[in-house]
């Protein structure tokens, strides 16, 4: 009895992999998901917490701004590195 060559091999699990993969519309889905929380945790966790450390040490509203920043610009730097990662080709 022959072994399957390496070619056959990859060749199936190609097939396979290519079978198994998400469909159109769940992909999309996943993907909004996924761009969803990488918007609202940030800006929503530095929100609470600059609220948390206004009353805190009461210095209302500047640490409330200052997180609300830090937030906002991990947000959008989360959605940059997840669109740079979409537009690259998949091997």
């Amino acid at each position: 009895m022959s072994t399957p060559s390496k070619d056959s091999q990859s060749a199936k699990h190609d097939r396979s992999y290519e079978q198994s993969a998400l469909s159109g519309p769940t992909l999309i889905f996943l993907t909004a998901l996924d761009t969803t929380w990488r918007a609202f945790v940030p800006t929503l966790g530095g929100t609470f917490l600059g609220i948390w450390l206004d009353s805190l040490l009461g210095s209302s509203p500047l640490a409330l701004i200052i997180c609300l920043i830090i937030g906002a610009v991990s947000s959008f730097a989360l959605i940059a590195h997840q669109l740079i990662n979409v537009r690259k080709p998949r091997r």
